[in-house]
């Protein structure tokens, strides 16, 4: 983690002495993974999205105003506007395959104010095509319960009376299965019916992929479709509120998690952002496991709220958060030493004005 102030020092000086070095605003634009995409040629009215990523690997917090774009055949929105150390984002690019046909190309601007002001252009391009649709635009194969799979429809269609042909379907992503149906031909158009089936082995988490139809059009032969979907793993937690009680600094409590899912998993970490909370977990597969929570009380008083996740083989987010509340005392107070009494001696005499008597070296009282 390097500081963007001593960064930007150093930029400057180099500036000063090599004026050709690269300008100060550079330090916004490594925050970007890739600044550059190309959607291709996409069917018309197909859903074509891009996501660049984004990192602050600087001390300061970096703060997004906002993105704006060249060209209405690109619609951006930024997922986070703050972003805190190590912490990420995505400028999501929406090409607009509705209203616009043929190639185009869009600079999207990001625009930073804080802790400096500086911009980040991001350029993307594609290719319409107005004889190739998808309906509906895309396989959205919603949420699905782990275990279960599921399968969506898209109809193909290619407008024109030159033979057109689907050769092959092609897929980086090993839970997929495809089926195309024989194509039905009349003298305006071919259809297709493809069909995305995911399978029951699909971890949980986000579906988010492409298949790729190769055809016979030398103009283009590969046209991507996107498939999007959720894998919902069937997991509960009891409690999913676990309220610990009031602790004194130092005092410790043990209470247990049950998690249960519709099939055997194995816990494969617990994370909690307080150093005074241990979950102990084995190495074991069943459809049911108790998870023994520890919290030994700190330094910090009041009330205590932490959140709990839980990672399992089932798959990413596969089990919902776990809130851990408590409030922690301070222990009980010492008597001062001046105080203090022992046991079968009496304490200090005190007159009716608060003050203390205590007896002189000759046995005479006097006032202190």
């Amino acid at each position: 983690m390097q500081s963007l102030a001593r960064v930007l020092g150093l930029v400057a000086a180099v500036v000063v002495l090599a004026p050709s070095a690269a300008p100060a605003q550079e330090w916004a634009r490594k925050m970007f993974g890739e600044t550059v995409h190309s959607f291709g040629t996409v069917a018309r009215g197909s859903k074509a999205e891009h996501r660049f990523s984004f990192r602050n690997p600087y001390n300061e917090t970096i703060h997004i105003t906002g993105v704006r774009t060249s060209c209405g055949c690109t619609s951006p929105v930024v997922t986070k506007e703050s972003l805190k150390t190590y912490e990420t984002a995505e400028v999501i690019a929406k090409f607009n395959t509705r209203s616009f046909l043929g190639q185009h190309g869009a600079t999207l601007t990001v625009t930073i104010d804080k802790p400096f002001p500086a911009e980040v252009q991001l350029r993307v391009s594609g290719n319409i095509r107005s004889d190739v649709s998808f309906d509906p635009p895309f396989a959205d194969l919603g949420n699905v319960e782990l275990g279960s799979g599921s399968e969506r429809t898209v109809r193909v269609s290619h407008a024109g009376s030159t033979p057109w042909e689907i050769s092959d379907v092609r897929s980086a992503n090993e839970h997929f299965e495809v089926m195309l149906s024989k194509p039905t031909r009349t003298a305006a158009e071919t259809i297709y019916d493809l069909t995305v089936r995911l399978k029951p082995e699909a971890p949980a988490g986000y579906v988010n992929g492409q298949l790729i139809l190769v055809t016979n059009d030398p103009r283009a032969s590969e046209i991507p479709m996107d498939v999007e979907g959720r894998v919902v793993a069937a997991v509960t937690v009891s409690p999913q509120l676990l309220a610990l009680g009031v602790l004194k600094q130092g005092e410790m409590v043990t209470k247990n998690l049950v998690v249960r899912a519709n099939r055997p998993f194995r816990v494969t970490g617990v994370e909690c952002s307080d150093d005074g909370v241990e979950c102990r977990y084995g190495s074991r597969t069943a459809a049911v496991q108790i998870l023994p929570v520890t919290f030994r009380a700190g330094t910090q008083t009041g009330r205590i709220e932490r959140l709990l996740r839980i990672a399992t083989d089932l798959g990413e987010n596969s089990v919902p958060g776990v809130t851990l509340q408590v409030t922690v005392e301070p222990p009980v107070e010492q008597a001062s030493a001046e105080s203090a009494v022992e046991p079968g001696k009496s304490g200090p005499a005190v007159d009716a004005g608060g003050q203390s008597v205590r007896p002189p070296a000759d046995g005479r009282s006097e006032r202190g």
